[in-house]
């Protein structure tokens, strides 16, 4: 996948602030520089996406059953789960 960012500098960010919000919300990315070198990167969030119920369901419905037993033991054998406090 080709590389789409736009360079724009550190005053050009500051000056057309509201400009460069409605490109991220279109999707446009950004290279931020300052005195010619790149110092971080703007990029759109990525939206969540909402899975109507029976979508969910219906996608699930052909796995294998879950041993809530053994399910829990795998996670205790492969996780620390020590509820006593770090700090």
């Amino acid at each position: 996948m080709a590389d789409v960012s736009r360079e724009i500098t550190q005053r050009q960010l500051r000056n057309r602030s509201g400009e460069v919000m409605r490109a991220l919300d279109a999707g446009e990315s950004f290279v931020v520089t300052r005195n010619g070198v790149a110092v971080g990167e703007l990029s759109p969030v990525a939206r969540r996406r909402f899975v109507d119920r029976e979508v969910a369901i219906g996608a699930f419905s052909g796995s294998a059953p879950i041993d809530p037993g053994r399910f829990r033991a795998d996670v205790d054998s492969r996780a620390d789960q020590d509820p006593a406090p770090r700090g």
